[in-house]
């Protein structure tokens, strides 16, 4: 079982557990392609350590450093992103890690659906925006959707070896982020750096944010609706604070499934990477005596209200999520800037909603134009934030 890896989004933080994998296995994973936005510094010291066939930067702009750094070493040096959407096309390539941050992942993606290949998928928003799209090219295809966020893996765990058409909810686990116990009235004032230090685990600044908004659950049901055909009201969302348990399934007879495991990104990496078999890990043990309780808890919808405002998104559905999407990204990047406040984030996506014209047509030319559209109107909408 040795897969040759193209890992899109190789510098950012699941690009760089997964390079960490590969070192330690490497009778199981080899690299092939390497590819990533603007960090040229830390691809080309990654290019070094794995030699692979090619290395791919998105921004044109570091195309002559990169090339410089890696001159003589044999590895082919590409630019731009339709290099990325080729690479992940290659004969050479058995699956490919999709680890690229928010839309941007979109496309690259979906070639490599179209192409028939095994996705490691930890870029949510390919889903988020496009799962309709998505899931019926790899129907059509063979492509094996295989997911990386915590929680989905969760799910497929449970899932794995039951009977089709026996599932009656599934349940997704929520830390509750950094203000989960804050009081409504101070989260008007909360600052970037309060929201960066989440209380379990170690992600980049955007999904960071997501989770102090509770937007990643939102997005999590979108994404599960797409990859295990659950219709939204049988996902349920429950605050788990010890984030132990990543997901649970309850079953038609009333059993319930959990799969527990240490707050730790490279499991579920791991898991999606040698699906269905597992391999010996060093990687830590829960210890269930040492944490010593488990809680659960309702979320507060008036206090977090990204999470309802997904699944308004994804029972609208068309183009929806889309919008919903595009705006969270826009505002949460001007919440990390300090230009708006941390309920601006959910103010931005609702007015987004509102004043985006539904389209039910999946394909990639509505998604690029909604997202476009829905950019813009959540970039005036802060402009006007800004203002007051």
């Amino acid at each position: 079982m040795h897969k040759r890896l193209a890992i899109l989004g190789s510098t950012g933080s699941i690009g760089t557990q997964t390079l960490g994998i590969v070192s330690r296995h490497p009778d199981l994973f080899s690299v092939d392609t390497l590819a990533a936005g603007s960090n040229a510094a830390l691809l080309a010291e990654q290019a070094k350590l794995h030699r692979p066939a090619r290395v791919i930067i998105g921004n044109e702009a570091f195309y002559a450093m990169l090339s410089n750094e890696l001159s003589g070493l044999g590895i082919e040096v590409l630019a731009g992103q339709d290099a990325i959407e080729e690479s992940v096309r290659a004969g050479t390539v058995d699956t490919v890690v999709a680890a690229m941050v928010g839309f941007a992942g979109l496309r690259p993606t979906a070639a490599a659906v179209a192409a028939g290949k095994e996705i490691a998928l930890a870029n949510k928003e390919t889903l988020v925006v496009a799962g309709e799209m998505i899931t019926s090219i790899a129907a059509e295809t063979g492509s094996r959707l295989l997911p990386v966020d915590s929680e989905h893996s969760a799910i497929m765990q449970c899932l794995n070896g039951e009977p089709e058409g026996m599932v009656e909810k599934i349940i997704l686990t929520a830390s509750g982020g950094p203000f989960r116990t804050t009081p409504a009235h101070r989260l008007a004032r909360v600052t970037p750096l309060e929201a960066l230090r989440h209380p379990n685990w170690s992600m980049g600044s955007k999904i960071t944010i997501d989770s102090a908004t509770m937007m990643n659950k939102g997005l999590e049901v979108i994404e599960a609706h797409w990859l295990f055909g659950t219709p939204e009201e049988k996902i349920e969302v429950i605050i788990h604070p010890q984030s132990i348990i990543h997901s649970l399934v309850q079953f038609s007879d009333g059993s319930v499934k959990a799969q527990l495991g240490v707050p730790d990104m490279r499991l579920p990496i791991i898991y999606a990477l040698t699906y269905p078999e597992r391999v010996q890990t060093g990687l830590p043990r829960p210890s269930l005596t040492e944490t010593g309780s488990l809680t659960f808890e309702e979320p507060d919808p008036e206090r977090f209200r990204c999470l309802p405002l997904a699944r308004t998104a994804l029972r609208r559905g068309g183009n929806m999520p889309c919008a919903l999407n595009a705006a969270n990204e826009v505002a949460v990047a001007a919440f990390l800037h300090n230009e708006i406040g941390f309920f601006d984030i959910a103010g931005t996506v609702e007015h987004v909603l509102e004043k985006t014209d539904f389209e039910s047509e999946a394909s990639l030319e509505v998604y690029h134009e909604t997202d476009r559209r829905s950019r813009s109107l959540a970039t005036e909408y802060i402009r006007k934030l800004k203002k007051k």
